[in-house]
């Protein structure tokens, strides 16, 4: 199927294999370029190519390089490192938005041909998830901020997840680090469609927000903020129970700010444990009828938030989407829509392991980081040692072809090496008691001693 270099990789390592498969599919310089070219706004290509900059700050992000200027040694863009520092900080937001939107959809392609969606939370309806993340601050070298004693924040986002595909299918970007999520919102809306289920937390119930949802003819299950005052229709009612607590729900009434009214149904789950800030009960505001979905339902529909909330510490820890060494706003921003870029390609390699594996619990099954370390550890190698024009059939196949491909090389992987390790409940702490006041102990000593007391 391969050549002799490139088959043995696949063998022992088709998950690196698939990595850069979709990367010469899905971010090959001339398809990128010419992407550029159609949808680039003030920006231009005079010095260095678009698909360069991808390229090299994808090394970064993805861990095979350590920073820019180390992934700068080792390629050939033609041009100083102050150019590329330059090119980075005029990356307009709307090309890296644009670039996770191009991105996304193409990866919606493949995981459908291979038919390795999730399974559907609500048949016949998008469930979308959408949170906020604030990059964290940077180093201080940019002039400006050598001053400053508090951190610098290039800027936040809001990213959209699609439940279903496991991919993160949007972003609104913002350079203004101290700007309120709440603002982005009316970027949102327009972007609504119907037959959308948006699930989000409080910091997103807002009156104009749910009445744009509900008229792009979309649904949300979004957790009630206090600042709302919805006047009650009728009595709370118990329901029944869920994995979270009990159930009970009102039919409540929320008024814009030009007289439009809105009937709510109100979902209260009394939870068995509570949050981590303490809270004893959840509040949710839905729109979705009762036929489509019960009380008991949207709950556990809002329970899987969970799934984006640990989408960005993936995207720091197994990936370095923050990095702090890009103080621009706008090239803080694009490392972190590359991050999504690469959370994308992830999703698809998932996808085609549920497509080979269907009768398994791959999300709970396998694990990210030893994957990424899989990843990291061989790519280096692999691109040295294997011939450019190998990877040419991959850039060129139709969306059949290489999804065919994807799930032949997604059989080959040994799901034992990236299988997640499970640990037991956690023991409580032992008291420190012993030799307190001192700076140190002698391990050595006290391993004897304590053979000493066994006998």
């Amino acid at each position: 199927m391969f050549g002799e270099i490139l088959q043995k990789f696949a063998e022992k390592s088709p998950v690196t294999v698939m990595v850069r498969a979709l990367l010469e599919q899905l971010l090959n310089a001339e398809k990128l370029d010419r992407w550029f070219e159609e949808t680039r706004c003030k920006q231009y290509t005079r010095d260095i190519l678009f698909s360069s900059l991808v390229g090299l700050l994808l090394q970064v992000v993805c861990k095979t390089r350590s920073s820019v200027h180390a992934a700068y040694r080792h390629a050939e863009t033609g041009t100083s490192i102050v150019a590329v520092y330059k090119k980075l900080k005029g990356i307009e937001l709307t090309t890296s938005q644009g670039l996770v939107r191009y991105i996304a959809g193409e990866c919606r392609v493949m995981i459908e041909t291979m038919h390795g969606e999730r399974p559907a939370l609500l048949p016949g309806y998008r469930v979308k998830y959408l949170d906020g993340n604030c990059l964290a601050a940077t180093e201080h070298r940019l002039k400006p901020l050598r001053d400053t004693a508090a951190g610098p924040l290039p800027g936040k986002s809001l990213v959209v997840f699609d439940a279903q595909l496991g991919i993160a299918a949007d972003v609104f970007p913002c350079a203004d680090g101290h700007a309120q999520e709440r603002a982005l919102l009316g970027n949102v809306i327009p972007t609504v469609q119907a037959k959308d289920v948006w699930v989000a937390d409080r910091n997103f119930c807002v009156t104009h927000f749910l009445f744009g949802i509900h008229r792009q003819q979309a649904y949300f299950i979004i957790r009630e903020h206090a600042g709302i005052t919805p006047k009650p229709l009728e009595k709370i009612r118990f329901i029944g129970h869920s994995k979270s607590g009990e159930v009970y729900e009102q039919d409540i009434q929320l008024t814009a700010a030009d007289g439009a009214q809105l009937v709510l149904r109100r979902i209260t789950v009394m939870l068995n444990k509570k949050t981590r800030n303490g809270d004893t009960r959840l509040v949710l505001l839905t729109t979705l009828p009762v036929a489509v979905a019960d009380a008991t339902i949207i709950a556990e529909i809002y329970r899987t938030r969970w799934r984006i909330e640990t989408a960005f510490p993936k995207l720091t820890c197994y990936l370095n989407s923050e990095i702090d060494t890009l103080g621009y706003p706008q090239a803080a921003l694009f490392g972190f829509c590359l991050g999504l870029v690469a959370f994308n390609l992830y999703a698809v390699i998932m996808a085609a392991l549920r497509a080979t594996h269907p009768t398994l619990d791959i999300d709970q099954t396998i694990s990210e980081y030893y994957m990424t370390g899989e990843i990291a550890a061989t790519m280096t190698g692999m691109n040295l040692f294997v011939p450019e024009h190998e990877w040419q059939p991959f850039a060129h196949a139709t969306p059949d072809q290489f999804c065919v491909a994807l799930l032949w090389l997604a059989s080959c992987i040994d799901l034992r090496i990236f299988s997640k390790t499970t640990r037991g409940p956690k023991k409580p702490p032992t008291a420190r008691t012993k030799f307190k006041g001192k700076p140190h102990v002698s391990t050595a000593k006290l391993l004897a001693a304590a053979v000493v007391d066994r006998k």
